[in-house]
């Protein structure tokens, strides 16, 4: 079962910026970044797999990546708004996923980094 540790949440200014790290304790095909904002559902972000996917809310201002090993995912969240303050979570899943925002196709899940605009 791949464990997943997240780091690089904070305070940041509106308009600043923030990177966020994801390490896995082993390669995974599927890896993405939700939120919880408080009092709200929980959002996909952006995923990474064979490509990656945005949610329309951080087109733009938010980047996905991994390392070369594939095992470390980051999100680069610049232009932050108030909007974007929500504890940020990690996941992953082994094999593909049909659905990138969907929360319950991924089996494995960080403690959570909190970033507040």
């Amino acid at each position: 079962h791949v464990q997943l540790v997240e780091s690089g949440g904070g305070m940041a200014q509106p308009g600043g910026s923030l990177r966020l790290s994801c390490a896995a304790s082993a390669y995974t095909a599927s890896m993405a970044w939700f939120r919880r904002a408080q009092g709200k559902e929980r959002e996909g972000v952006a995923a990474s797999s064979s490509g990656t996917n945005y949610a329309a809310s951080v087109k733009g201002r938010f980047t996905i990546s991994r390392d070369s090993t594939r095992k470390i995912l980051y999100l680069q969240m610049n232009s932050l708004k108030p909007e974007d303050t929500a504890m940020y979570y990690c996941a992953s899943k082994y094999g593909a996923v049909r659905f990138w925002d969907d929360a319950s196709a991924y089996s494995a899940w960080g403690q959570g980094t909190q970033v507040t605009v």
